[in-house]
């Protein structure tokens, strides 16, 4: 009986040598580029699809989940994406201490856990403290994409980055919001309509 040989496909997740030093993008990409954040990537339907759209850009990706991140990691492989590089780590603390300053061009977070308890919403990733650290990590001009289903959630959202100097208000592209999760188009398909906000860092 012949045997058949599956072919192995390359794996784009990467695991820092250490957590203590901003990551070099040199090393972990065959060519300089802008480069995109994605925090909490989920299945990888969005980013897949995005990264396949805009080869001249660089993007990462950040899930704290092994499984999805690995899914993310087929979708990429078999689409013969070389700009994509995926890692599992906490996304503020990632953002703070291993991005290197002001070299991102965009930031991506959709559909972030809203931890829709009142005791709970503490632990939620967008608040006052990120607006820095994302003016941090974003160069000059560069922007960060919002979305959500969670009205409470986008309020407070909005209200911390329309309260600060750091940001102002911009559009989401329609180029970007034709690129949809998974997630979301089940959303919609229930009537469940998407909340989306633009920044851009001044």
């Amino acid at each position: 009986m012949n045997s058949i040989r599956t072919q192995e496909l390359p794996s784009f997740i990467f695991r820092p040598e250490s957590i203590l030093e901003r990551i070099d993008y040199k090393s972990l990409f065959p060519s300089l580029q802008p480069v995109e954040l994605e925090l909490g990537s989920g299945d990888g339907s969005f980013l897949s699809k995005y990264a396949a759209l805009h080869l001249e850009r660089n993007f990462l990706a950040l899930e704290r989940l092994l499984g999805r991140l690995r899914k993310l990691d087929r979708k990429c492989a078999r689409a013969g994406l070389t700009n994509v590089r995926m890692l599992r780590m906490e996304a503020a603390y990632f953002v703070e201490y291993m991005i290197p300053k002001g070299s991102l061009s965009a930031i991506h977070i959709y559909f972030p856990d809203p931890w829709p308890k009142r005791k709970q919403r503490k632990n939620r990733l967008i608040n006052e403290r990120f607006v820095l650290l994302s003016h941090q990590a974003l160069l000059s001009g560069g922007k960060i994409y919002l979305r959500t289903d969670d009205a409470d959630y986008f309020q407070q959202m909005t209200t911390v980055y329309d309260s600060s100097p750091l940001f102002k208000k911009d559009e989401t592209p329609d180029e970007l919001s034709a690129v949809i999760t998974d997630f979301e188009r089940n959303f919609n398909a229930r009537g469940v309509a998407t909340n989306r906000a633009a920044y851009q860092r001044t």
